[in-house]
């Protein structure tokens, strides 16, 4: 059993914690909430019923106990995308890491001002790389929604992104 625990943790732990991170944006809370997560994990692991992937589990759990954190601080906005060295940019040039950190910054306010839904379907759908069945039984949707609100969504970022006519083709630059 112990040797089960270490394995997940081992295996998962850094997916889990970069979620968290993208949606509190704060390193050591981040840690913290990720440390959470396992230890609710771990409590409940005879209850998982192999429905979903253990990554798919863990992310539901992570966001569960992420928005109790928004909950108990009362915290309205759930992101604080200011803070740019929280991030390592390695690029070889100090043109490249200014132009790096530039549209990332550009990016992070841009996901910062959608609704929290789409917000949540980016992250997983993109970020995380989670399918669309795994997105909806994190998020407790249908795979119809997930759909929906990844297209409105994408609209959602495009038009906060680019403004209303974004690029000439109407394409999201890829960042």
């Amino acid at each position: 059993m112990e040797e089960d625990v270490e394995r997940l943790y081992l295996d998962y732990s850094d997916k889990v914690y970069h979620f968290i991170y993208l949606l509190v944006r704060h390193k050591e809370t981040a840690e913290d909430l990720t440390q959470e997560t396992f230890c609710k994990a771990i409590k409940s692991l005879n209850h998982f019923n192999n429905r979903a992937s253990v990554l798919t589990w863990l992310l539901k759990i992570a966001r569960n106990v992420t928005y109790d954190y928004f909950r108990r601080k009362r915290i309205i906005q759930f992101f604080k995308w200011g803070n740019e060295n929280d991030i390592d940019h390695k690029t070889p040039t100090p043109e490249g890491t200014a132009e790096t950190n530039e549209d990332l910054a550009k990016l992070h306010a841009a996901l910062s001002r959608l609704k929290k839904d789409y917000r949540d379907v980016l992250i997983l759908r993109k970020v995380n790389e989670c399918s669309i069945k795994e997105t909806a039984y994190i998020l407790g949707w249908t795979e119809a929604k997930v759909k929906t609100k990844m297209t409105r969504g994408f609209e959602a970022l495009r038009e906060e992104f680019h403004g209303k006519e974004g690029f000439i083709n109407g394409s999201i630059k890829r960042i």
